[in-house]
This record gives structure tokens, C-alpha cells and sequence, in this order.
């Protein structure tokens, strides 16, 4: 995951932008650090995913191709 540092600055930068709004430049830091957080989350949730194992009520082993994108 992101650290801690980065996503509360993605909070404050959040609660900026509903106060007084933000400048070009904080825009692009905002975008940049929540494509980053999305890049991680994504990450983290596709290992989670593969990690799964599913067994039928014969007690198979049964195995699921998952694609994220």
C-alpha cells in the first residue's frame, strides 16, 4: 500500500480542494497520487484474488482464471 505519508496528503489535498480549491500544480500532484494509490489498491486486491481457493462440495480443488485489468 501507499504510505502513510502520501495518503494523507491525498486527504489534505482532498479537503483543500472542497475549502478553497487547488492550484494547477496541486491538480497534477492530487491525479498523480491517486493513480498511484489506484495502481496499488489494484495491485494488492488481484494478489488477494489469486490467493482465493475455491472447493466444490466434492472437496476438488477447483481453479478460477481471473483477469483484472
Amino acid at each position: 500500500m501507499l504510505s502513510k505519508e502520501k495518503i494523507d496528503r491525498i486527504n489534505e489535498l482532498a479537503r483543500k480542494s472542497k475549502v478553497v480549491g487547488l492550484s494547477e500544480e496541486e491538480k497534477i500532484e492530487q491525479n498523480n497520487l491517486r493513480q498511484e494509490y489506484l495502481a496499488k489498491f489494484r495491485e494488492s486486491f488481484k494478489a488477494q484474488l489469486e490467493n482465493i481457493e475455491i472447493v466444490d462440495t466434492i472437496e476438488e480443488d477447483v481453479e478460477i482464471d481471473i483477469k483484472v485489468n
